[in-house]
Protein backbone atom coordinates (compact mmCIF):
# COMPACT_ATOMS: atom_id res chain seq x y z
CA UNK A 1 0.00 0.00 0.00
CA UNK A 2 3.12 2.54 1.05
CA UNK A 3 4.83 1.11 -2.30
CA UNK A 4 1.40 2.36 -4.46
CA UNK A 5 0.96 5.48 -3.02
CA UNK A 6 4.39 6.63 -2.83
CA UNK A 7 5.03 5.18 -7.16
CA UNK A 8 1.65 7.41 -7.42
CA UNK A 9 2.88 10.70 -6.03
CA UNK A 10 5.63 10.75 -8.30
CA UNK A 11 3.85 10.04 -11.34
CA UNK A 12 0.93 13.18 -9.65
CA UNK A 13 4.75 15.57 -9.03
CA UNK A 14 5.61 14.60 -13.00
CA UNK A 15 2.18 15.70 -14.24
CA UNK A 16 2.24 18.76 -17.37
CA UNK A 17 -1.33 17.30 -18.69
CA UNK A 18 -3.11 20.46 -18.40
CA UNK A 19 -1.15 23.62 -19.90
CA UNK A 20 -3.34 26.32 -18.12
CA UNK A 21 -2.52 24.78 -14.44
CA UNK A 22 0.91 24.27 -15.43
CA UNK A 23 1.20 28.02 -16.45
CA UNK A 24 -0.84 29.76 -13.57
CA UNK A 25 1.10 27.42 -10.75
CA UNK A 26 4.47 28.72 -12.25
CA UNK A 27 3.26 32.26 -12.65
CA UNK A 28 2.11 32.42 -8.93
CA UNK A 29 5.33 30.89 -6.95
CA UNK A 30 7.69 33.19 -9.63
CA UNK A 31 5.36 36.07 -8.95
CA UNK A 32 4.37 35.36 -5.12
CA UNK A 33 2.87 37.86 -2.71
CA UNK A 34 4.06 40.52 -0.72
CA UNK A 35 4.04 38.83 2.44
CA UNK A 36 5.58 35.22 1.16
CA UNK A 37 7.89 37.27 -1.27
CA UNK A 38 10.99 36.00 0.06
CA UNK A 39 9.98 32.18 0.18
CA UNK A 40 10.86 29.70 -2.32
CA UNK A 41 7.33 28.92 -3.66
CA UNK A 42 6.36 25.14 -4.18
CA UNK A 43 4.73 25.78 -7.51
CA UNK A 44 4.08 21.76 -8.28
CA UNK A 45 1.25 19.70 -8.40
CA UNK A 46 0.10 18.70 -4.39
CA UNK A 47 -0.07 15.57 -3.81
CA UNK A 48 -1.80 13.90 -0.61
CA UNK A 49 -0.76 13.56 2.76
CA UNK A 50 -1.40 11.39 6.09
CA UNK A 51 -2.20 8.21 7.42
CA UNK A 52 -1.68 5.66 4.53
CA UNK A 53 -3.49 3.22 6.80
CA UNK A 54 -6.28 5.64 7.62
CA UNK A 55 -10.26 5.28 7.22
CA UNK A 56 -10.74 8.52 6.61
CA UNK A 57 -10.12 10.66 3.57
CA UNK A 58 -10.77 14.76 3.99
CA UNK A 59 -11.03 15.89 -0.19
CA UNK A 60 -10.62 19.50 -0.62
CA UNK A 61 -11.05 20.99 -4.43
CA UNK A 62 -7.19 22.39 -5.16
CA UNK A 63 -4.20 23.82 -3.66
CA UNK A 64 -4.56 27.24 -2.43
CA UNK A 65 -2.31 29.88 -4.74
CA UNK A 66 -0.11 31.02 -1.94
CA UNK A 67 -1.23 27.67 0.43
CA UNK A 68 -0.43 24.77 -0.60
CA UNK A 69 1.30 25.88 -4.05
CA UNK A 70 3.62 27.45 -1.56
CA UNK A 71 4.23 25.33 0.88
CA UNK A 72 4.17 21.45 -1.16
CA UNK A 73 1.39 20.24 1.71
CA UNK A 74 -2.29 19.92 0.61
CA UNK A 75 -4.16 22.26 3.41
CA UNK A 76 -0.96 24.05 4.77
CA UNK A 77 -0.10 28.22 5.01
CA UNK A 78 -3.25 29.66 4.92
CA UNK A 79 -6.49 30.95 6.78
CA UNK A 80 -8.79 27.56 5.58
CA UNK A 81 -5.79 25.25 7.16
CA UNK A 82 -5.70 27.04 10.18
CA UNK A 83 -9.58 27.17 11.05
CA UNK A 84 -9.31 23.06 9.78
CA UNK A 85 -6.23 22.02 11.88
CA UNK A 86 -7.21 23.83 15.13
CA UNK A 87 -10.98 21.96 14.79
CA UNK A 88 -8.89 18.48 13.93
CA UNK A 89 -6.67 19.05 16.56
CA UNK A 90 -9.61 19.09 19.09
CA UNK A 91 -11.34 16.59 17.50
CA UNK A 92 -8.25 14.80 18.07
CA UNK A 93 -7.33 14.05 15.01
CA UNK A 94 -4.08 15.23 14.76
CA UNK A 95 -0.90 15.95 17.06
CA UNK A 96 -0.88 19.46 16.79
CA UNK A 97 -3.54 22.33 15.68
CA UNK A 98 -1.25 23.86 13.46
CA UNK A 99 -0.38 23.60 9.96
CA UNK A 100 2.39 25.78 8.68
CA UNK A 101 4.79 23.87 6.44
CA UNK A 102 6.36 20.46 5.38
CA UNK A 103 8.54 20.53 8.42
CA UNK A 104 6.35 21.54 10.76
CA UNK A 105 5.72 17.84 12.75
CA UNK A 106 2.24 17.71 12.02
CA UNK A 107 0.41 14.07 12.16
CA UNK A 108 -2.82 13.08 11.40
CA UNK A 109 -4.33 9.79 12.78
CA UNK A 110 -6.55 7.94 11.59
CA UNK A 111 -6.94 10.82 8.44
CA UNK A 112 -5.69 10.50 5.02
CA UNK A 113 -6.10 14.65 2.85
CA UNK A 114 -5.86 15.22 -0.61
CA UNK A 115 -6.87 17.50 -3.28
CA UNK A 116 -9.39 16.79 -6.01
CA UNK A 117 -7.27 18.74 -8.45
CA UNK A 118 -3.57 18.69 -7.78
CA UNK A 119 -2.33 21.67 -9.12
CA UNK A 120 -3.90 25.10 -8.08
CA UNK A 121 -6.40 26.66 -10.64
CA UNK A 122 -7.05 30.55 -11.53
CA UNK A 123 -9.73 32.23 -9.69
CA UNK A 124 -9.80 28.73 -7.65
CA UNK A 125 -12.05 27.60 -10.84
CA UNK A 126 -11.03 24.25 -12.49
CA UNK A 127 -12.40 23.82 -16.19
CA UNK A 128 -14.23 20.42 -16.36
CA UNK A 129 -11.76 19.15 -17.97
CA UNK A 130 -8.74 19.31 -15.77
CA UNK A 131 -11.22 18.10 -13.24
CA UNK A 132 -11.32 15.19 -14.94
CA UNK A 133 -7.42 14.83 -15.91
CA UNK A 134 -7.17 13.87 -12.41
CA UNK A 135 -9.94 12.04 -11.28
CA UNK A 136 -7.74 8.80 -12.35
CA UNK A 137 -5.27 10.39 -9.54
CA UNK A 138 -8.22 10.74 -7.21
CA UNK A 139 -9.53 7.20 -7.78
CA UNK A 140 -6.13 5.12 -7.90
CA UNK A 141 -5.36 7.02 -4.29
CA UNK A 142 -9.00 5.93 -2.86
CA UNK A 143 -8.23 1.96 -4.25
CA UNK A 144 -4.55 2.29 -2.71
CA UNK A 145 -5.64 3.48 0.89
CA UNK A 146 -7.04 0.29 1.56
CA UNK A 147 -8.90 0.83 4.98
CA UNK A 148 -11.04 3.95 3.51
CA UNK A 149 -14.82 3.84 4.39
CA UNK A 150 -15.11 7.83 4.71
CA UNK A 151 -14.74 10.37 2.46
CA UNK A 152 -15.38 13.69 4.11
CA UNK A 153 -15.83 16.66 1.01
CA UNK A 154 -14.75 20.47 1.74
CA UNK A 155 -17.18 22.37 -0.07
CA UNK A 156 -19.83 21.22 -3.27
CA UNK A 157 -17.11 20.62 -5.83
CA UNK A 158 -15.39 18.81 -3.88
CA UNK A 159 -19.02 16.69 -3.31
CA UNK A 160 -19.59 16.95 -6.80
CA UNK A 161 -16.54 15.38 -7.82
CA UNK A 162 -17.15 12.43 -5.75
CA UNK A 163 -20.25 11.27 -7.53
CA UNK A 164 -18.91 11.80 -10.33
CA UNK A 165 -16.16 9.66 -9.92
CA UNK A 166 -18.62 7.03 -8.69
CA UNK A 167 -20.99 7.68 -10.96
CA UNK A 168 -23.48 9.01 -8.91
CA UNK A 169 -26.63 10.54 -9.96
CA UNK A 170 -27.01 14.31 -8.44
CA UNK A 171 -30.87 13.81 -8.54
CA UNK A 172 -30.58 11.13 -5.61
CA UNK A 173 -27.87 13.10 -3.48
CA UNK A 174 -27.68 16.84 -2.89
CA UNK A 175 -24.90 18.75 -1.39
CA UNK A 176 -26.03 19.45 2.51
CA UNK A 177 -24.00 20.31 5.19
CA UNK A 178 -23.84 17.49 7.62
CA UNK A 179 -25.16 14.93 5.81
CA UNK A 180 -23.76 11.28 4.79
CA UNK A 181 -24.58 9.59 2.02
CA UNK A 182 -23.32 5.45 0.91
CA UNK A 183 -21.67 5.91 -2.25
CA UNK A 184 -20.91 1.88 -3.12
CA UNK A 185 -20.68 -1.12 -0.89
CA UNK A 186 -17.50 0.05 1.13
CA UNK A 187 -17.80 3.91 1.41
CA UNK A 188 -19.97 6.56 2.48
CA UNK A 189 -19.55 10.31 1.54
CA UNK A 190 -20.01 13.17 3.98
CA UNK A 191 -20.89 16.55 3.02
CA UNK A 192 -19.10 19.88 4.92
CA UNK A 193 -18.92 23.47 3.70
CA UNK A 194 -15.17 24.29 3.21
CA UNK A 195 -13.84 26.23 5.88
CA UNK A 196 -12.69 28.82 3.56
CA UNK A 197 -12.38 32.60 5.48
CA UNK A 198 -15.64 33.36 3.53
CA UNK A 199 -17.74 31.04 5.17
CA UNK A 200 -16.33 31.12 8.43
CA UNK A 201 -16.41 34.70 8.60
CA UNK A 202 -20.19 35.10 7.76
CA UNK A 203 -20.81 32.41 10.38
CA UNK A 204 -21.99 29.73 7.59
CA UNK A 205 -18.98 27.57 9.03
CA UNK A 206 -18.27 27.58 12.75
CA UNK A 207 -16.18 25.63 15.32
CA UNK A 208 -18.52 23.71 16.87
CA UNK A 209 -20.14 22.97 13.31
CA UNK A 210 -16.76 21.14 12.35
CA UNK A 211 -15.76 19.65 15.14
CA UNK A 212 -19.65 17.71 15.43
CA UNK A 213 -18.94 16.37 11.63
CA UNK A 214 -15.24 15.26 12.29
CA UNK A 215 -16.40 13.47 15.52
CA UNK A 216 -19.29 11.85 13.65
CA UNK A 217 -16.68 10.58 11.17
CA UNK A 218 -14.60 8.90 13.68
CA UNK A 219 -17.63 7.53 15.54
CA UNK A 220 -18.92 6.23 12.09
Amino acid sequence: MEEKITFLNKKILRCTKCKRLVNFRQKIAKEKTRRFKDENYWGRPVIGFGDTKAKIIILGLAPAAHGANRTGRVFTGDKSAEFLFRCMYKAKMTNQPNSDNINDGLKLYNVYMTPVLKCVPPEDKPKAEELRNCFNFLDKEMMYLKNVKILLALGRIAFNSCLKIFKTKKSEITFSHGMSYKIDKKLTLFACYHPSPRNVNTGRLNEEMMIKVLNELKDY
